[in-house]
């Protein structure tokens, strides 16, 4: 049998040779604003705004619009507009944060706020000042530092009377 045809019926057409990949630095601050633009706009890929930090890598700088962000090595940074942070074990994140939902696993230092959620993985550690609306520090977890909860009226709880 032949190659199959496609809709229409008349030749498949040839793509051409593919594209030649940029070469040189690269543009966060451009890909950043893609990968917006893309969130903003139909058909986005759910994946576009994810940023996995590998084992091996250390970054350090600020991180915007990054709707997940993934840590198994070392990132020093501030993080804005964003919504999931995941500190593997093997990771460990220093810097301030302001985000819907954090899970720590690895080492977390620094200002957290996660305004829906904070986990603490039996293996996290998590120095610094911490406010969330729900803190869950599973067996073994640790938190060192100031730790408030967020409300939905006034901010952090205040402190209890003696």
């Amino acid at each position: 049998m032949g190659d199959p045809l496609p809709p229409g019926g008349g030749p498949a057409p040839n793509p051409g040779p593919a594209p030649e990949l940029p070469r040189g630095p690269i543009d966060m601050a451009g890909a950043a604003r893609r990968a917006a633009a893309a969130r903003r706009g139909p058909g986005a890929d759910a994946n576009a705004n994810k940023l996995v930090v590998g084992r091996d890598i250390s970054l350090n700088g600020g991180i915007a619009h990054c709707d997940t962000l993934i840590v198994e090595g070392r990132v020093e940074a501030t993080l804005e507009d964003s919504r999931l942070l995941e500190v593997a074990e093997s990771g460990a994140f220093r810097g301030s944060i302001v985000i819907d939902e954090a899970v720590i696993a690895g080492v977390f230092e620094g200002e957290l706020v996660a305004r829906e959620k904070l986990v603490v993985r039996p293996t996290g550690r998590v120095r610094g000042a911490v406010r969330s609306r729900r803190i869950e520090v599973e067996l073994g977890g640790e938190i060192e530092g100031q730790v408030g909860i967020l409300r939905d009226d006034a901010g952090p709880e205040p402190d209890a009377a003696p």
